[in-house]
């Protein structure tokens, strides 16, 4: 199984904070790696198959990198993103030398992961227990789907996991965590109707309770131009901090990558309304809009220099289908030897 994760040590309060040490997860095997390549390249394949077209060619000239402005454009890297890449390969290209697209491809591999990189970050757990995660987003991004796939990682990885099922408002979804939940042996906090900030409260004062590693609380799906529906996730995320002072430890945005520069929207609203630590992005399969990660980081970094420094917010999974192994941590060298392969 891949290194999904790490512990953050314990650290004194007059102690300087320290990067958080690697935990130790079951090894993983080289077959199942090479598996997942192998579906990361097949769900990329319609994102990157029209950029790839661009370096059949024999000749570096302008048609090339116009051929290649279009092709980023179209998979949704946005303008900033693409006008980056393109600025920075011309740049690889006259410091290497090249004579041939096929090495123009391979320096535009380099170049993307280079844009990529600030994305990759394996998700922390704290060294307070629980860790509670809050996981957001918009209806049919994938969200308690995601949340039973993570469950499921973290429950092989002998982590006690509790979820809370705070969507209560949808009926189907508190269903659907339930299966998950009795899929991965794991326990529940579930209230048919109930006050979604309740159901919070409750399920991370019976982690504490129960000495659970992670407890998860799935919310309702809500486009960010549903006002009132945003307020009511900033009260969750009060109400989480009441039960457990410096909670919730991440809050994780479910985007939908078949949505492109929609899912850089979302991001950024969602950000603005509860301060985004982490992101999922699914569906990478079933898209050819792929290239919006590229927006997604350049977005994350300028965010992080308008702050004054600091970490952009990390891809932290991406998944490209529906089955267990489908969702896994995000590598920026990975993902764009896969796109361009």
């Amino acid at each position: 199984m891949f290194s999904f994760f790490k512990k953050k040590s314990p650290t004194p309060a007059d102690a300087p904070v320290s990067a958080p040490t690697s935990a130790a997860p079951p090894p993983e095997t080289t077959a199942s790696r090479a598996g997942w390549l192998s579906r990361l390249r097949q769900g990329l394949a319609k994102t990157g198959s029209s950029i790839a077209q661009v370096f059949t060619g024999t000749r570096i000239d302008d048609a090339l990198y116009e051929e290649l402005e279009a092709a980023l454009l179209m998979a949704d890297a946005g303008v900033k993103a693409t006008e980056h890449l393109l600025v920075d390969l011309k740049r690889r290209v006259k410091e290497s030398k090249a004579q041939a697209p096929e090495e123009v491809k391979r320096l535009l591999v380099d170049a993307i992961a280079d844009l990529l990189a600030p994305l990759q970050r394996p998700l922390a757990l704290g060294d307070s227990p629980p860790t509670v995660v809050m996981v957001v987003g918009v209806n049919g991004a994938g969200k308690t789907t995601s949340i039973g796939k993570l469950t499921r990682h973290l429950a092989e990885a002998e982590h006690k996991v509790l979820l809370a099922a705070a969507d209560t408002f949808r009926a189907a979804a508190r269903e659907q965590l339930l299966v998950w939940a009795d899929r991965n042996r794991v326990e529940i906090v579930s209230q048919e109707g109930g006050d979604p900030a309740a159901v919070t409260f409750d399920a991370v004062n019976a982690g504490r309770a129960r000495g659970c590693d992670v407890v998860i609380a799935d919310t309702a799906g809500r486009l960010p131009t549903q006002l009132h529906l945003m307020e009511e996730l900033k009260k969750i995320q009060r109400v989480i901090g009441k039960a457990q002072a410096g909670a919730p430890h991440e809050v994780l945005l479910v985007v939908d990558g078949n949505t492109g520069q929609n899912a850089l929207a979302q991001v950024k609203a969602f950000d603005e309304a509860l301060g985004l630590t982490g992101l999922i992005v699914t569906k990478l399969d079933g898209t050819a809009k792929g290239g919006v990660l590229a927006a997604i980081s350049l977005w994350s970094r300028e965010r992080a220099a308008a702050r004054g420094g600091g970490p952009a917010i990390p891809v932290y999974f991406i998944g490209v289908g529906e089955k267990l192994e489908d969702l896994q941590t995000f590598d920026a060298r990975e993902f764009a030897q896969a796109l361009l392969d």
